[in-house]
């Protein structure tokens, strides 16, 4: 099973979606999978069979859905990725981007790019998330936060 994760912010993330849709169509995913869609529009992934698809999500249940997964896929949001990490499960970050409307700025990539060096993976094609899907990352071998100190981290990644 692959979990999908996009987040529960007030914007959309069609382009996730369409590349998922696309991996289905090519045959590349023929396994199950659950997500998790927040303020999307799921109507291209709703018709197929392999997805069960709900826009929000109870935390436990979603770390259900994500332990029972081989690899997720998630938006880069700091608290979905280092929860991620701690579960130490496989999970490619796909950032949302400002000129796809998706956020209003560039700080999932900047955040993205930052966890890379911890062995963090992100992926901003199509054909590099098909790579992911195919063969995924290894897991996060190291926690990417103390809990207090995530401000403090930020501070240090963004000057």
């Amino acid at each position: 099973m692959i979990t999908v994760t996009l987040g529960t912010i007030a914007y959309p993330f069609q382009r996730a979606l369409s590349w998922v849709e696309e991996l289905i169509l090519q045959e590349v995913i023929t396994e199950p999978l659950f997500v998790q869609y927040g303020a999307s529009n799921i109507c291209q992934l709703a018709s197929h069979s392999l997805v069960t698809a709900v826009p929000f999500v109870e935390l436990s249940d979603l770390q259900t859905q994500i332990e029972a997964s081989r690899l997720v896929i998630s938006h880069a949001g700091q608290g979905s990725t280092r929860m991620l990490a701690d579960m130490g499960v496989a999970f490619v970050l796909v950032p949302r981007l400002a000129q796809y409307n998706e956020h209003i700025d560039d700080h999932q990539l900047l955040f993205a790019k930052s966890v890379e060096p911890v062995g963090v993976s992100h992926c901003l094609t199509l054909d590099a998330l098909q790579n992911f899907v195919v063969h995924p990352p290894k897991k996060v071998q190291k926690r990417l936060f103390d809990s207090p100190h995530l401000a403090e981290h930020l501070i240090h990644a963004y000057p």
